[in-house]
């Protein structure tokens, strides 16, 4: 997966477990696009401060997934119903469809 896109799915699940302020040194950086410079300069800190806050991030961020791998069901979830979504509008045996789509529910009810 994107490396861009994967921060953006762990910021987006485990976020608001950040401080306030790494919060706002991780979203300049990841969504505003600021640079180190720009970013410390706003926040009153050294680059280095910043960049170590933004490793602090990505590891804590990365260390919530690995513990609760909430970002990793969300994306089988989605995986899964998007599977439904085809299956429900193929042509063919709509009874085979039908038990594909039950099983795949079943799944994803399991996972819930």
């Amino acid at each position: 997966m994107n490396k861009i896109l994967e921060q953006s799915l762990l910021y987006d699940f485990y976020g608001e477990l950040l401080s306030e302020k790494r919060r706002n040194i991780y979203e300049a950086s990841m969504f505003e696009d600021l640079s180190l410079g720009e970013i410390a300069e706003s926040e009153g800190i050294s680059r280095q401060a910043v960049h170590d806050t933004l490793r602090h991030c990505e590891k804590a961020l990365n260390d919530y997934e690995s513990k609760l791998h909430l970002v990793e069901r969300f994306l089988k979830i989605k995986s899964e119903v998007s599977e439904i979504e085809r299956l429900a509008s193929l042509e063919g045996s709509e009874k085979e469809n039908l038990e594909k789509i039950g099983k795949i529910a079943s799944t994803v009810i399991g996972e819930l």
